[in-house]
């Protein structure tokens, strides 16, 4: 059932981060119900119902939120819930009439999630932006890419996903802990600025130890060093390496048949040479002879897979990492849990299709839900 099991939570539904967060908590086992907005239900969506894998386990209500009883059916549904989160700039569920104090009004220990890219104050807050402006300004950017090029930006796993969405979860986890002893709720201000930030306290750590430089691409973990590398293999495909201790350095050294010729391993002014003689080396297999010779060591080398690849591999299939749902593959949940299990719950909602059910299991009538539906409310 899922460790949050009996937590209900309501998603105002954006992009990115905000589904994310609604997918982590679902695949947890609480019970989200998402608000897609207006009749035009597919309007903004990434992708088509069926594959967008992100509203997985959840049901789905239309709502007008500019409707007065779209306004209304929010805050009702509010009165029943622990949590509720939504994705705007900072002010606008306020002018709608679903700001945080229209909602405690209705549910004082209710937990309001706020999930924006620059945060709710500061001379930022209200303009726009995507992954790549936060992780830009939050340092993270800057130190992602080889050396004498340009900064590569890492899909959007780090501002929206890693430094949203995960944090939104987390946020609004904690906030429900804290209301249950207070009973009270709190905004939970989830940036992606702060959460890339925070994503980066590490490489400032190292920094400031003078064991990190700004300069792109020398270091440990930014292509710099010989043993932290992706590496070409004959057959045009590529092998990760990140054999950082000394005895897994001498492993993977030793198996490669370089034993006593190769500098020391923390030479740094070395590097260059050695990443470029392990490169001859590596080009010489295929990347599955090599991943054949290395498997099951310490050597600390995987394959490259692919989006396609990845849920095949023996560890994947061994762990159940990838799971199909609706004749889709996809990641299962994580974390993983002994005693109650996660799992997803359901397919991806079509905008809309739960209204009437959901809105019934949430205390409407059917008559309301009729009236709603009449007045354009709610559709779907």
């Amino acid at each position: 059932m899922g460790p949050l099991h009996g937590v209900r939570v309501i998603e105002i539904t954006g992009l990115g981060p905000g589904p994310l967060a609604g997918m982590l908590l679902a695949d947890l086992g609480a019970e989200v119900l998402r608000i897609d907005r207006g009749a035009a239900v597919e309007t903004g969506n990434a992708f088509p119902s069926r594959t967008d894998l992100l509203a997985r386990g959840r049901r789905s209500v239309a709502v007008d939120l500019k409707h007065p009883e779209g306004r209304e059916t929010v805050l009702r549904l509010a009165e029943a819930a622990d949590a509720l989160y939504e994705g705007f700039r900072p002010g606008v569920t306020e002018r709608l009439g679903i700001g945080p104090d229209d909602c405690w009004a209705r549910n004082p220990r209710l937990v309001y999630g706020r999930m924006t890219g620059w945060g709710q104050d500061g001379p930022l807050a209200q303009t726009a932006g995507h992954d790549i402006d936060y992780i830009a300004l939050a340092g993270a950017l800057w130190p992602i890419g080889r050396g004498g090029e340009k900064p590569v930006p890492p899909l959007n796993l780090v501002g929206d996903f890693g430094g949203g969405g995960v944090f939104l979860a987390l946020g609004i986890v904690a906030a429900l802990i804290e209301a249950r002893e207070s009973g009270q709720g709190q905004v939970v201000d989830a940036a992606m600025v702060d959460g890339a930030s925070a994503l980066m306290t590490f490489f400032h750590a190292a920094r400031e130890s003078d064991m990190w430089s700004d300069e792109r691409g020398v270091n440990l973990l930014d292509t710099g060093a010989p043993f932290y590398e992706v590496y070409e293999t004959a057959d045009g495909k590529w092998v990760a390496v990140g054999a950082i201790e000394p005895q897994f350095w001498a492993e993977l050294v030793e198996r490669l048949g370089l034993e006593g010729d190769l500098p020391s391993q923390y030479d740094a002014s070395s590097w260059p040479a050695m990443k470029e003689r392990l490169a001859d080396v590596f080009r010489r297999k295929t990347r599955d002879e090599w991943c054949e010779l290395f498997e099951r060591t310490d050597a600390c080398l995987a394959p490259v897979l692919s989006l396609a690849e990845a849920p095949n591999h023996p560890h994947a299939q061994a762990r159940r990492s990838f799971v199909e749902v609706d004749g889709i593959v996809q990641p299962a949940p994580a974390p993983r849990f002994s005693r109650t299990p996660s799992e997803v719950q359901g397919p991806p909602p079509h905008p809309g299709a739960d209204t009437d059910e959901a809105l019934a299991t949430w205390g409407f009538a059917l008559d309301e839900i009729s009236r709603l539906r009449d007045v354009g409310a709610v559709a779907g």
